[in-house]
């Protein structure tokens, strides 16, 4: 089997089938891609839910959707995805996190050199990478910058915030949006984001509305609320228990209005999860809410890139994290007061 290290791409697939912050966190990866090979054809293949994020990114040649829950997601359809990306004639393709789906796509496009992760299904791959994510010992942005490593590129140990390239309409309707709330230019807004993508990682909506209540009375804030169409609920409840008045947009916007919504706020305040890295990503500071002791989840893997930021997680003597099956009834996350909270995010606001 030849070595890539003698090998230049000259047609590279990126797979990314994961979540958005997982591929807001693959952008360094791109732009140092295209930086080393400044004549490669470079695509990228990710789920439509996070399509907004790497849009039009100039580091990228084509983006392609894998509609994952509709109808690429059966085994028939996953086959006609395949046969339809032969016509781009890839010669390599490099998996950024391993599933067995994102493995057997590019062995049914016949794509000749297939790299990634020993995990799930890896003799589908020609060139395999030792996989330790779930050790949590650096950034997620630094395991996936590692597999570049195969192409003889050494990855910077300090990678700067991904960049998402900002959409025209997008800002336009958000603009719109905020103008039809009645918000002033000159008030500060704040974003709150309630939801994540697992029970075990969602802080209480009461504790939620207690600090966003404070902010509105002592500190002459305006509160926005953000979630998926899928998480609206979350926000609803937010909503309902604050005794202030607040701009819910939950389900409202797409991932590319959400993003520049996010320019137009002085902070996030939010669970671990997939906008606190959109809006690492467009500079915003994030206070960043941590549960689950657990390595391959810890802020360590999974904070937001940048400065500016603060990550809370309560050490509550866990050995062993059970999720959503919490015999203990979140303690990691109840044990975080709604004070230490509002004192976290005053402390960021002091400095923006």
């Amino acid at each position: 089997m030849p070595s890539v290290q003698t090998l230049i791409p000259t047609r590279l697939l990126l797979i990314r089938l994961d979540r958005l912050g997982d591929v807001v966190l693959s952008i360094p990866t791109i732009e140092m891609l295209r930086r080393y090979f400044p004549h490669v054809f470079l695509a990228i293949m990710v789920r439509p839910a996070c399509k907004d994020v790497v849009e039009n990114h100039p580091a990228l040649n084509e983006l392609l959707l894998y509609d994952k829950e509709g109808t690429d997601g059966t085994w028939l359809g996953t086959v006609r995805f395949a046969k339809k990306l032969r016509r781009f004639q890839f010669d390599m393709a490099l998996v950024l996190h391993p599933s067995s789906r994102s493995h057997w796509i590019p062995w049914l496009a016949r794509i000749p050199i297939r790299i990634g992760f020993n995990r799930k299904s890896p003799w589908l791959l020609t060139h395999r990478l030792p996989h330790e994510k779930q050790e949590g010992q650096k950034h997620e942005a630094l395991y996936t910058l590692g597999t570049l490593r195969i192409f003889g590129i050494t990855p910077i140990e300090n990678p700067p915030p991904p960049v998402i390239i900002l959409q025209p309409a997008a800002i336009r309707r958000v603009k719109t949006l905020l103008q039809e709330a009645g918000l002033k230019t000159q008030e500060s807004l704040i974003a709150i984001h309630p939801s994540a993508s697992c029970i075990s990682k969602r802080w209480m909506p009461e504790r939620f509305a207690q600090v966003a209540d404070w902010l509105v009375q002592n500190d002459g804030a305006k509160v926005c609320l953000i979630a998926g169409a899928e998480d609206r609920s979350l926000a609803d409840a937010v909503a309902r228990l604050m005794r202030q008045p607040s701009l819910n947009l939950a389900g409202k916007l797409t991932v590319a209005e959400l993003a520049a919504l996010l320019t137009q706020c002085r902070l996030l305040l939010s669970n671990d999860s997939g906008p606190v890295h959109v809006a690492a990503a467009v500079g915003i500071p994030v206070v960043d809410i941590f549960g689950r002791n657990q390595q391959g989840l810890s802020p360590k893997r999974w904070g937001p890139l940048g400065k500016g930021h603060v990550v809370l997680h309560k050490e509550v003597g866990c050995i062993t994290c059970l999720a959503h099956r919490c015999d203990i009834e979140f303690l990691c996350l109840t044990a975080l007061t709604a004070d230490e909270v509002y004192r976290a995010v005053k402390s960021v606001l002091k400095r923006v």
